[in-house]
């Protein structure tokens, strides 16, 4: 009990801490408090700066420093984050690998190789058609006017699925003659047609314009993307009536005849038809 009550009182021993300037010993400032006092004080003083530690660990981005634990909503933004990085990526690739596509296809730097028909393609020419009875000479002449108004009829069924490239209908961009033709061995991967300056050019299917531009080659070129990897290229003209982005359908003005670029010797268009990233010549789709 004597250790006990000795330990009592000096926890209530007072204590004096006296502030003094080191120069002059001038008393600056004093506190008189005891042992217990002052034991309490630093006890309030730790729990108090604990307190405080642990509420800004617990609620500000130290945590996931100090820590790193993330939250719940942390994560979903990251992963979100890292999706649409992702998915940008491989659309920023998709877009380059197109558009090296569309450059060669402007150039003439693509093969020659045509197009194999699908399997599931049922289009056929009229003129294979195999007639197993005799026929009288005027139902033929009915049956060959029918067949070649519907080669060219503008009425397109739009809920017609089309799975090659004989089931579209074209429009004839221009009339006008032919001064070569198309010959992939020399690199002319269209058909040059000549006719008067300042004609209009029309688009031979409805589509959205993917190039429109002055190269200095071919001059200025308009380039029309249509629907089952089908693409349109009018070369040589002479103004271009539409930009980048605009869809025009068939038949629709989208230059002029000019006598631009390089290797123009005259006013012409040059066209082509590219189906699948190969060449095809117009000439079996349309007349000029």
């Amino acid at each position: 009990m004597s250790k006990r009550k000795k330990l009592i009182e000096k926890l209530k021993e007072k204590y004096k801490l006296v502030i003094l300037n080191d120069d002059t010993f001038e008393e600056k400032a004093s506190f008189n408090a005891s042992l217990w006092y002052l034991i309490i004080g630093a006890a309030a003083f730790a729990i108090l700066f604990i307190f405080l530690t642990i509420t800004t660990i617990r609620f500000t981005p130290l945590k996931e420093y100090l820590t790193g634990v993330t939250d719940a909503s942390s994560k979903k933004d990251i992963v979100a984050a890292y999706s649409k990085v992702d998915s940008l990526e491989q659309l920023a690739k998709a877009n380059d690998a197109y558009l090296k596509n569309l450059k060669n296809v402007i150039d003439g730097n693509i093969g020659t190789k045509q197009p194999k028909k699908p399997e599931t393609d049922n289009s056929k020419a009229t003129d294979s058609i195999v007639l197993n009875q005799k026929i009288s000479k005027e139902e033929k002449d009915l049956r060959k006017m029918i067949e070649s108004e519907g080669k060219f009829d503008l009425n397109d069924d739009n809920d017609k699925v089309k799975t090659g490239i004989a089931s579209y209908t074209f429009f004839s961009p221009l009339r006008g003659q032919i001064t070569q033709d198309f010959d992939p061995k020399k690199q002319h991967y269209g058909i040059d047609v000549a006719t008067r300056k300042n004609e209009n050019i029309k688009a031979t299917l409805e589509g959205t314009v993917v190039f429109s531009n002055f190269t200095s080659e071919t001059g200025y070129v308009i380039v029309l993307q249509h629907s089952n990897n089908l693409l349109s290229i009018y070369k040589h003209c002479s103004v271009l009536l539409k930009k980048v982005g605009s869809f025009v359908r068939v038949g629709e003005v989208i230059a002029i005849v000019g006598n631009t670029g390089e290797f123009s010797t005259g006013p012409h268009l040059h066209f082509e038809l590219w189906f699948n990233g190969a060449a095809v010549n117009p000439k079996n789709y349309m007349t000029f």
